[in-house]
């Protein structure tokens, strides 16, 4: 596992930051009509502008900026050019590259009026995001992470935590060690030390933890075809309370400043 200075955690912030603004400028703009094409067009022309380079295109073949899940889609979901509409609930997680270092988090949205169930399952994931974040202190293990998670969605709600994908490390690569499961064991796996920065990110369905894969090798779906919900945050480990890098405020500001948006989860 590859552990930052002091230094390279504040520009790794940075990076972090730039990430939370873009998809704050997707927060203003998300309405039913825009098309997810749309959104990735406005954050790759907004991360060029911030001097970044996206981190997600091009990588392994991935052909966008962004992903942008919609519905059943838990990741990786192709920007496309159908309109969203109504009740729809977009996930949208991206990358960038600042001064060497990657950012990347994903935030999602409610578009107008949803169940009372989908909206349940949008709160609990985003609560599950920061119970696995209190773990993230100096001498606990990937473990506790992972435990949080999977106890406040799976056990106590009974949705489904996905097990093919995970979180991860993240520095000068998008994909470092550790592996950051959201299912497991307490007091398993790697120990925690400082400066150690993960990306966090429960995928959670509202039914079956049961997923496939559509043929064109990234887009993961729902086997039973309900509601998923992703949320992440770049997070440092530290001695008593992990630092998180990243900044869901200014997401949640325009979100709720949107009356396309809804925010009745919260």
């Amino acid at each position: 596992m590859l552990y930052k200075t002091d230094a390279e955690i504040v520009l790794m912030k940075e990076a972090a930051l730039l990430v939370s603004k873009t998809l704050t400028e997707v927060a203003k703009i998300l309405k039913p009509g825009i098309t997810t094409m749309d959104i990735d067009k406005l954050c790759a022309t907004f991360v060029k502008d911030h001097k970044a380079i996206p981190s997600f295109l091009n990588y392994r073949g991935y052909p966008y900026t962004i992903c942008a899940s919609v519905n059943e889609v838990v990741v990786h979901g192709f920007p496309n050019k159908k309109n969203l509409k109504e009740g729809d609930v977009v996930s949208i997680d991206m990358g960038v590259i600042l001064n060497g270092w990657h950012g990347d988090h994903a935030y999602t949205f409610i578009l107008g009026e949803v169940s009372n169930e989908i909206l349940q399952l949008v709160r609990v994931t985003k609560e599950s995001l920061y119970k696995g974040i209190e773990q993230a202190i100096i001498n606990n293990r990937i473990g506790d992470i992972s435990y949080a998670i999977q106890e406040h969605t799976e056990k106590k709600y009974g949705y489904g935590v996905v097990r093919e994908l995970v979180g991860h490390g993240l520095g000068r690569s998008l994909h470092e060690d550790p592996q950051v499961p959201n299912y497991g064991k307490r007091g398993n796996g790697p120990k925690l030390k400082e400066n150690l920065v993960l990306a966090i990110e429960p995928m959670i369905n509202l039914g079956t933890r049961d997923v496939v894969t559509e043929s064109d090798g990234w887009t993961v779906r729902t086997k039973d075809g309900k509601p998923s919900v992703h949320f992440e945050h770049d997070v440092c480990v530290k001695r008593d309370k992990a630092l998180i890098l990243s900044d869901y405020s200014i997401i949640e500001t325009a979100e709720k400043a949107n009356t396309n948006l809804n925010s009745k989860y919260y």
